[in-house]
């Protein structure tokens, strides 16, 4: 009905509010007016791909440890609630002084079963209280998105997975035909990561000023949080020769590799040291349970 009355595709997909992302609408817009709709569609539907296949590896990857550690942790919450107030009924019954690490192990689990109740909804509002926060505050989101490159580990990853979405995203509206300012706007406003938004507007900003593409791209991140170096040495030489868009989609596949070799490795690494974490855990509160009924004869 909207295309019938006269109105644009990007207009029309703009109508339908949460069904499509605001990039893929201002490149269907930019390739409106450049007569290759073809072209955006087709880069679309390649980006799609890349961001399904993506999303794929890192549940492959993340799957079995964070079922493994929530496991765990189920497993310590059910001893703490359960299993050691068993223990402390029989214990009660030695009339004997028990060991440190079991009095604390008790301690800790009479706190957990008294106040169980009140610390789960203390955790939910705590919770709650954050995500309506990160939503209505940008600065928030701001800090929680620096926060994130920042983390050891994983940091590495977001920031994989956001620059190379980037490359592609600039690689893309360039080949459609915008001038590199005008395409670092549509970056900018399409962008839901806060420091790649923030990225393309100072990039912005320094190319209006004057400055080359290379000086642009150190001025906007001057201590190298969200681009490293060698990104940055061929988008410069790229800008030289005048290929830019092609080393922008070349880096972003390069990224995307990067990223799963990581997730792999990742992967392969968490298991066993989530197999020995829970094994640690698991096995030090049985031994502490069991120490004064190893001690039994000295008690009794």
């Amino acid at each position: 009905m909207h295309l019938q009355g006269g109105n644009s595709l990007s207009h029309c997909l703009g109508a339908k509010t949460g069904k499509f992302s605001q990039e893929f609408i201002n490149l269907i817009r930019v390739s409106e007016r450049s007569g290759d709709l073809g072209l955006a569609l087709d880069t679309i539907s390649k980006q799609l791909e890349a961001q399904i296949e993506l999303r794929r590896k890192v549940i492959q990857s993340l799957t079995y440890p964070l079922i493994t550690l929530a496991t765990s942790v189920t497993l310590v919450i059910v001893m703490m609630l359960w299993v050691v107030p068993v223990f402390k009924e029989v214990f009660d019954n030695f009339q004997a002084e028990l060991p440190a690490p079991t009095l604390l192990l008790i301690a800790i689990s009479q706190v957990i079963e008294k106040n169980f109740i009140g610390l789960l909804i203390i955790s939910i509002c705590i919770i709650t209280c954050f995500l309506f926060s990160w939503h209505q505050l940008i600065a928030l989101q701001r800090y929680c998105d620096r926060l994130i490159l920042r983390l050891p580990l994983l940091g590495n990853l977001f920031r994989l997975a956001t620059l190379g979405n980037w490359c592609r995203t600039l690689g893309h509206l360039i080949n459609a035909g915008l001038a590199l300012p005008d395409a670092l706007r549509v970056t900018a406003q399409s962008s839901n990561h806060w420091v790649s938004h923030d990225f393309s507007a100072e990039i912005f900003k320094h190319l209006t000023r004057g400055y080359p593409v290379s000086e642009a791209l150190k001025k906007s991140d001057p201590r190298a949080l969200f681009m490293d170096t060698e990104t940055l040495l061929l988008l410069h030489i790229a800008a030289q020769s005048g290929s830019l868009a092609q080393m922008l989609n070349k880096r972003a596949n390069t990224l995307d590799q990067q990223l799963s070799s990581k997730l792999h490795s990742l992967s392969n690494s968490l298991e066993p040291l989530l197999i020995l974490l829970v094994g640690f855990v698991i096995g030090g509160l049985v031994i502490i349970l069991y120490l004064p009924i190893f001690n039994l004869g000295q008690i009794v």
